[in-house]
């Protein structure tokens, strides 16, 4: 099969509403877990006119997926439309336009100036001939960011998101929007694409199973405690993949478990065997060193890029197969 089969067509007609009775059509929505970021070459490529902000990249599972089914297709070839989008909320998903803030090659230097995208359903045109849907999406409403922030003002995360200041969203809310949410947005993938099989992806060990086995630095979480550590872990991450594939099965839909997989590759693990990059980390060398929000950490003097807590090449590689199998039952029952 040619590589044309691969070709991501986020902004052209002939995609998934379209389709041909000739191919399959799949859609992957998602956000930057799904996008891929700096594990591989820019999709579409630095300096091409159809840039968007959204820093997908050919090493993203996606992509790698894709070449697996060309090399090995089912009975028909399949045709990718990848419209994930680095910073998307599940609301991106369904009904928001987006802003992307790519610091890579921005229009005029100015990460701000990247035009607004459509929602993911609208730029995938799911519709009739839709075959399968995958989506990844949900981790941006949890608390990463605002903890690292706390800490570095001597605050504990956990104390802070279990008992929230007046006028500020706790965990428990922020869980039960995530859960309001993606069961929302699982109805209207259904509804605009009637036929399709949608496949729903789950967040992998992004924390290790004990908090005391990070050390602090900025490859991994910087001064996180142990404590808010494990508090994330249990009460955020590991809850949201519960909603996940709970709102999932709900649907009869399929769900794709990212975390038993990757336990003990973690953000805190040794970096020859560690999936997840830190708040800097390697990358491709087109993605910057600076990290964003003014936060004190100098990337570049440790030889490092900002990477933030993203699943590298390897857990890109892990979760390609297990992606695979389930796009491959999904087509199988069309």
């Amino acid at each position: 099969m040619g590589l044309s089969l691969l070709a991501v067509t986020v902004l052209l007609p002939s995609v998934a509403a379209e389709g041909s009775s000739d191919r399959y059509e799949w859609a992957a929505l998602g956000d930057s877990y799904t996008a891929g970021l700096f594990v591989g070459d820019p999709r579409p490529a630095l300096g091409s006119a159809p840039r968007d902000g959204c820093d997908r990249t050919a090493g993203a599972y996606p992509d790698l997926v894709g070449r697996a089914l060309a090399a090995h297709p089912p009975d028909r070839p399949v045709h990718l439309t990848d419209v994930s989008c680095d910073n998307a909320a599940i609301a991106n998903i369904t009904r928001e336009r987006q802003q992307p803030t790519s610091q890579v090659q921005p229009p005029g230097g100015d990460p701000a100036g990247w035009p607004t995208v459509d929602p993911q359903l609208r730029r995938a045109r799911l519709g009739d001939r839709t075959d399968v849907v995958t989506v990844g999406i949900g981790a941006i409403s949890l608390p990463f960011g605002e903890c690292l922030d706390l800490t570095l003002a001597h605050i504990s995360c956990a104390a802070y998101f279990t008992n929230p200041p007046e006028g500020v969203e706790g965990l428990d809310a922020k869980l039960a929007g995530i859960r309001d949410e993606y069961g929302r947005m699982l109805g209207a993938i259904h509804r605009a694409a009637p036929h399709a099989g949608v496949v729903t992806v789950g967040y992998p060990a992004i924390l290790p199973e004990r908090g005391s086995a990070c050390g602090g630095g900025p490859t991994q979480l910087g001064p996180i405690s142990p404590a808010d550590i494990d508090w994330l872990r249990e009460d955020a991450l590991k809850a949201m993949n519960t909603i996940i594939r709970t709102e999932t099965a709900k649907r009869g839909d399929r769900y794709v478990d990212l975390y038993t997989s990757s336990v003990g590759h973690d953000v805190c693990a040794p970096e020859e065997t560690q999936w997840i990059e830190g708040i800097c980390g390697d990358a491709e060398p087109f993605w910057p060193a600076t990290v964003p929000g003014g936060l004190p950490f100098d990337c570049a003097a440790i030889g490092k890029r900002a990477t933030l807590l993203h699943p590298n090449a390897r857990e890109h590689a892990n979760a390609a197969p297990l992606v695979e199998r389930a796009v491959r039952e999904a087509l199988l029952e069309r």
